[in-house]
């Protein structure tokens, strides 16, 4: 049991740390919008100028590719190291850790020239295939943790009743881990939809592929004095992600809560 003060004490630091994370928010809110005096010209003339809506589309689409492709590896992969004993396997497991090891910028420069050399350069195939493979290398350490630390009883449950290795991963596992699931796509969703270096190095001659980060950043080069443009337009290439946390806050809590990356 924790005191009355103890508890206090908590929401206080809680809530001094919220005032700290929705201040900025505010500021930014304030020079789009005018908190006081609210209009949303501003966002309109953004939209309008900055081609946002091309480029919100293309964001989509490479989010929508990476999230369902490097989850579905990940899901996959991660229940063979899970949950499976075959030769090599922990060799392979260190091979997908390497991914989350080697940081972007040490290999952006040769990736982009291996692109160019099949021609997926100024593509949004190039932007994926790079992210798919950092998501994965994620994606399996999330998934392999989880499935290590699912119940053994529910496996040797659905074995005992003759299910196969897919009808156990798609009828039980799967199911009982959606918070930890969850989980790994919103951080991939976030992640994909926030890449910068990549898209900055890979679409660098097609105005027409450009994410929504890449074209908020051209975007700002072009308004640098006009800050309600500038606010205006970092909102709405913040507004999807910040909707995507909302409404799957709960099991993404879940999956952090659950000791989805415990051994």
């Amino acid at each position: 049991m924790t005191s009355r003060t103890e508890r206090l004490t908590t929401y206080a630091v809680l809530g001094l740390f919220a005032v700290i994370a929705v201040f900025p928010l505010l500021a930014v809110a304030e020079q789009a919008i005018g908190l006081s005096h609210p209009t949303f010209g501003a966002f309109t003339e953004a939209w309008r100028r900055g081609h946002f809506a091309r480029y919100l589309t293309n964001s989509l689409i490479v989010v929508t590719v990476v999230v369902v492709v490097a989850s579905v590896l990940s899901i996959l992969a991660g229940y063979a190291l899970g949950t499976m004993e075959f030769r090599g396997a922990t060799t392979l497991f260190y091979v997908f850790l390497a991914g989350l090891m080697v940081p972007t910028e040490a290999i952006v420069i040769p990736l982009y020239f291996d692109l160019r050399s099949v021609g997926l350069d100024n593509t949004l195939p190039g932007l994926m295939l790079p992210q798919i493979a950092q998501s994965v290398s994620f994606g399996v350490f999330w998934m392999r943790a989880y499935f290590r630390s699912a119940p053994r009883s529910l496996v040797e449950a659905s074995r005992i009743d003759g299910a196969s290795s897919w009808t156990t991963l798609r009828r039980v596992l799967v199911p009982v881990g959606r918070p930890a699931i969850l989980t790994m796509i919103v951080l991939i969703a976030m992640w994909t939809w926030n890449e910068f270096l990549l898209a900055l190095v890979i679409i660098n001659a097609n105005e027409d592929r450009r994410t929504a980060p890449l074209g908020l950043s051209v975007f700002q080069g072009q308004h640098q004095t006009e800050y309600p443009l500038l606010m205006a337009g970092a909102l709405i290439v913040a507004t999807p992600v910040v909707l995507v946390y909302v409404f799957l806050q709960r099991h993404f809590i879940a999956g952090m809560l659950s000791g989805a990356i415990k051994e």
